[in-house]
């Protein structure tokens, strides 16, 4: 019997990439709420905290897997971008004048890191050059999770399986041990439990379709942003 590629088989049969949508959000508003409305250094609020930090692993895994699929990257990146802009007067109300910036900036800077890659990619040197200096812009602008955040997403989408590859590659686990110390210098705990839930993954889109469902994620950003600041 012909051995099947390890790359085109989930470790188990797992979660959709509308089930990890769903767990990234769930797990972005556990770790806000407990940030801005709990006293911090309490056990439920480090507990919380760790839940939180599955969000930004699971949402760069799925723009490096959204950038592999779509149609149009352009629509793709301004879409991204859009939405940072108008998620940046919640972000103002709620943390201040303090030089950071929304994490949708990040997630954006990261597609036109790997846009700029597949545009350069025969000249790899200079590819890799360019988005590292994206990387440097991401912490130089101060948007969330600087570099390491374009890294991440840069590495997710590089290492992911392909047409062609080699089949004695297990690309979900070469992910997560190449994108894991990125993630573990936000706390070990929600980098194990991030890895975790990216193993489930089984490769299928999920029940999430259409523009709205697509659109309304992207709105959701601002929105519990807005409803975090009317509430403190």
């Amino acid at each position: 019997m012909e051995k099947l590629s390890l790359c085109r088989r989930p470790l188990l049969p797992g979660l959709s990439g509308s089930a990890l949508k769903v767990i990234a959000v769930l797990s972005m508003v556990t770790d806000h709420c407990a940030y801005y409305l709990m006293s911090h250094g309490t056990w439920l609020y480090e507990v919380m905290r760790c839940f939180g930090r599955i969000a930004f692993p699971v949402f760069a895994f799925l723009v490096a897997e959204g950038f592999a699929h779509t149609k149009d990257r352009m629509k793709y990146s301004l879409s991204l971008l859009c939405f940072a802009v108008v998620s940046e007067l919640p972000w103002y109300l709620l943390n201040g004048n303090d030089g950071t910036h929304n994490v949708l900036f990040t997630l954006a800077l990261g597609v036109v890191a790997l846009a700029v890659f597949e545009g350069m990619k025969e000249r790899l040197l200079w590819a890799v050059v360019a988005v590292l200096s994206l990387a440097g812009l991401a912490t130089w602008l101060g948007v969330d999770y600087e570099w390491r955040g374009v890294l991440m997403i840069a590495m997710f989408y590089l290492l992911r399986c392909k047409q062609g590859s080699n089949p004695n590659i297990d690309h979900r686990t070469l992910q997560l041990l190449c994108t894991f110390p990125l993630m573990m210098h936000y706390g070990m705990v929600g980098a194990l439990l991030a890895c975790f839930i990216l193993l489930l993954y089984n490769g299928q889109r999920g029940f999430i379709h259409g523009k709205v469902a697509k659109y309304g994620f992207y709105a959701f950003y601002p929105s519990h942003l807005f409803l975090l600041w009317t509430v403190l």
